[in-house]
């Protein structure tokens, strides 16, 4: 029976390495036992050597006569150069605590990033992490090994969030190679002063790459499903507001989907895409933007 992993978002599970590995693998697994496959078949494939069949494997890759004479399943296990990059940019400013129903956006996107790292991996990408606010920058630079990812899950627990997006511009300046094919994810609750997190964005578009950005909101962030009198605290100022839920929610939601609207036009002008996704949000919905934006790149 598939285990549902929204059984295993709880704090101590999500910050561990072997808990966050679980759930990036029970995620996984079962959408890719959903497509009935794992791994990408087309031309220009040579024969590497057999391993084992694993489930979720593709079933065109069994061998047969392998089968035949041993009784057991293998697979023919190919090589294929890719030469794709996938690299995960991290808003790891303060406001990426919001948390709703004992879930905080940022323990989300742990789970978001390791489950399409974990894909990646399945695929033979290399990955690497960026998470940076005005106070630090973590870089972990893309590899292909096997221990790789289990240091990319460390990086991710250990990520802190502070303070605001950089408005420097020079801080950004390392984060993607131009000169390659990278599938570059940025994932933001897009909250900035001016335009720092867009200004950005525009500038990591390229016409070898592919950009992602996974606009991460909370249920009620998104609704507005307030009662009462709310004080609102901004987690990068501190500073505080109360108003009166009812009469705010209207000008709210309008003020809401007009910055969407205006974000979303913007970075589609510019070969951008743009997704939303809520907390209640299931990651395969990450899983298959993934590899639709993969496969634009080979």
């Amino acid at each position: 029976m598939k285990q549902d992993y929204h059984e295993l978002l709880k704090p101590d599970v999500i910050g561990s390495v072997s808990g966050l590995a679980l759930i990036s693998r029970i995620i996984v697994d079962g959408y890719l036992s959903g497509l009935n496959h794992s791994r990408r078949v087309g031309p220009g494939m040579e024969f590497s050597q057999y391993r084992g069949y694993e489930p979720g494997d593709d079933m065109r890759l069994l061998d047969w006569k392998m089968l035949a004479r041993s009784g057991r399943y293998y697979i023919k296990q190919s090589e294929v150069e890719t030469n794709i990059s996938v690299k995960f940019i991290l808003d790891s400013s303060r406001s990426m605590l919001h948390e709703e129903n004992s879930l905080t956006k940022m323990d989300y996107v742990r789970v978001l990033v390791a489950s399409l790292a974990y894909l990646a991996g399945q695929q033979g990408d290399a990955v690497g992490l960026f998470a940076l606010n005005d106070r630090n920058l973590h870089a972990l630079y893309p590899q292909v090994q096997k221990q790789h990812f289990n240091r990319l899950l460390l990086e991710l627990i250990n990520i802190k969030n502070e303070g605001k997006w950089p408005a420097d511009p020079k801080a950004t300046q390392k984060l993607h190679d131009r000169s390659h094919k990278e599938l570059i994810f940025f994932i933001t609750d897009m909250y900035e002063n001016a335009s720092e997190l867009t200004n950005l964005i525009m500038r990591l578009k390229t016409p070898r790459n592919e950009v992602v950005v996974m606009h991460v909101m909370g249920k009620s962030e998104m609704e507005f499903d307030y009662k009462g009198t709310v004080t609102f605290e901004d987690l990068e100022t501190g500073a505080r507001l109360k108003v009166d839920a009812k009469e705010a929610k209207s000008r709210y939601l309008e003020a809401l989907d007009q910055k969407i609207k205006t974000t979303r036009e913007n970075l589609l002008a510019n070969g951008i895409s743009y997704e939303i996704f809520s907390l209640e949000n299931h990651i395969g919905e990450a899983l298959q933007v993934f590899l639709k934006k993969r496969m634009n790149l080979l």
